[in-house]
């Protein structure tokens, strides 16, 4: 099943053409502002496909952000290394930047619910978290299945080496259920920001592992104070 294309809805972060195409042309981001007359419509019987949350409830996916905006970031599964750290650095924001914008974020896997809390523990993340087994709202929004080859560089969050990293991946994988990879490992994520109600302001699709968005630039344009993910200890002006 082909996802049908969108019209342009806004501006990419970076110059990267998705399936959502965008206008050419400057890319400083700005605050994206919500309503059906800003965003592309979601189709309802997307919105209405479920989601799983860690007790295993179904929740329709559309009333993740029926109520604010929200930034919806897809994972490729949760032995990917790459994901591992992407998340690690979700989890640095602080509740209360999210508060302050009335932004909610939110991260969707492709695996059984049973890996939620293990994942998050991992990790440390502690925001919404919910799986699509079925990979179904993954297809429908035309996430991407394979690796493309792209010159985007490595991505600021991901810390280890692709030996290290793949290294780790496979010990969890042999350590952990047999026969369970926790998702598919050809399919890739991406990142919306929708709501609120069912629109879609924005659209990424991850082009291979390494081809998230930096956070700080989705974080900006939903005009969420940015974070420091480097590590260094703040400097508090007294």
């Amino acid at each position: 099943w082909a996802a049908p294309a969108l019209a342009p809805i806004t501006r990419q972060v970076s110059g990267h053409t998705a399936a959502v195409r965008v206008p050419s042309g400057p890319t400083a981001a700005a605050p994206v502002p919500s309503g059906p007359e800003h965003g592309q419509p979601l189709a309802a019987s997307v919105a209405e496909l479920p989601v799983l949350d860690a007790n295993g409830r179904r929740v329709p996916f559309g009333a993740l952000f029926r109520e604010r905006r929200a930034i919806v970031v897809f994972v490729r599964h949760f032995l990917c290394y790459t994901c591992q750290e992407y998340v690690e650095d979700l989890a640095k924001i602080p509740r209360s930047f999210l508060q302050e914008a009335n932004v909610t974020l939110i991260v969707i896997g492709q695996s059984s619910y049973h890996h939620i809390e293990p994942f998050c523990k991992l990790t440390g993340y502690c925001h919404e978290i919910y799986v699509d087994p079925e990979r179904e709202i993954y297809k429908r929004l035309g996430m991407k299945r394979g690796e493309e080859v792209t010159s985007s560089g490595p991505s600021p969050h991901v810390k280890s080496n692709v030996l290290l990293g793949s290294m780790w991946s496979l010990w969890r994988a042999v350590t952990g259920p047999p026969f369970d990879f926790q998702g598919d490992p050809g399919q890739q994520g991406g990142t919306l920001i929708v709501g609120p109600g069912h629109y879609i302001h924005f659209i990424h699709h991850d082009r291979n592992r390494l081809d998230h968005k930096p956070i700080n630039s989705v974080l900006q344009l939903v005009g969420v104070q940015q974070v420091d993910f480097t590590g260094r200890p703040s400097v508090i002006h007294v």
